[in-house]
């Protein structure tokens, strides 16, 4: 089972200089990707236990265009195990004009990440 979000990094997720977004800014798009996954897996929200790997690939700008995908790959009695991965697939170009932007012809991977979701029995819905 997949999700997929696409978000534009705006001027507000951009955290240091030179408009540069900061990684949270990805976990929190990969957190949402868990929870929709969830709730088509489960019927409910459940909760991110933990992180077991994260993987920052490239810098992400504000006017960028973030693709995050997540997957559930293994599925125990309540623990969801699941891999991210977000793609820039647009760049913004504030060095051509401050509204410029590119479609990338290959998508850049930004981050990658693997971590573990909990559903308890009791919130479970679809069993």
């Amino acid at each position: 089972m997949t999700a997929t979000i696409r978000v534009r990094m705006s001027t507000a997720d951009a955290h240091y200089g030179g408009n540069l977004v900061d990684g949270a800014k990805i976990l929190q798009l990969f957190g949402d990707v868990a929870t929709e996954l969830l709730i088509r897996h489960d019927g409910d929200e459940g909760l991110f236990r933990a992180y077991d790997n994260i993987e920052f690939l490239a810098p992400v700008y504000a006017g960028d265009f973030i693709e995050v995908t997540g997957e559930i790959v293994e599925v125990g009695r309540t623990s969801r195990k699941m891999v991210f991965v977000a793609k820039k697939v647009i760049t913004a170009r504030p060095d051509i004009n401050d509204s410029a932007a590119d479609v990338l012809e290959e998508p850049i991977i930004v981050c990658k990440a693997s971590g573990t979701c909990v559903v308890p029995l009791e919130k479970q819905r679809k069993r």
